[in-house]
């Protein structure tokens, strides 16, 4: 069950649509604002709604009528969408105000890191790879937001705005083949 190329693609898919690294400006500015981000929190209760959708999505969906191959079209379109807002520095999906006492799960966990990109993936992904395959690319995202929650100041420092952006731009394109890939695959 265990597929490497597999577990490489759903890591790479997942990271580019979190955008961890792409999201160290806000979470500066968010820790500033709070005081303090409790990393480990953020990253336990965005792990936890990740893997609760990823096992309960298909039931919701079932509730709401919509197929799975419904919804990877439809997750396909917000993740070109998200492409775009990230290679044209629009954002189409408002974010909103934070709060600053609770600043770890709102916005960083929800809906920063576990957001409707997320979600709309994990669908997605489980429709094309495996459920295993699919938990590994979990937990290695959760490892990584984890890592670049601990050392966000000290990224931002050694990226500067410039790499900051660049590297938001390179993964802005990757998520548009990749969206661009899931539509033929469940459309055409």
């Amino acid at each position: 069950m265990f597929n490497f190329k597999e577990v490489l693609s759903v890591t790479l898919i997942l990271f580019s649509v979190i955008d961890i690294v792409g999201s160290v400006p806000v979470i500066v500015d968010l820790r500033k604002k709070a005081g303090h981000i409790q990393s480990e929190k953020a990253t336990l209760v965005a792990g936890t709604l990740m893997v609760v959708f990823l096992f309960l999505g298909e039931r919701i969906l079932s509730l709401f009528g919509v197929d799975v191959a419904s919804f990877a079209v439809a997750g396909a379109i917000i993740l070109f969408l998200l492409g775009l807002e990230m290679i044209l520095g629009r954002n189409f999906f408002r974010h909103d105000n934070v709060s600053t006492g609770t600043a770890s799960i709102v916005p960083i966990a929800f809906p920063l890191i576990a957001g409707a990109g997320t979600m709309t993936t994990l669908i997605t992904l489980r429709a094309a790879y495996a459920i295993p395959n699919i938990l590994i690319g979990i937990v290695v995202n959760l490892l990584l937001v984890y890592l670049v929650l601990k050392s966000s100041e000290w990224l931002e420092r050694k990226l500067g705005q410039a790499g900051t952006d660049v590297l938001r731009r390179v993964f802005g394109i990757i998520l548009l083949a990749i969206s661009i890939k899931l539509f033929k695959t469940n459309f055409l």
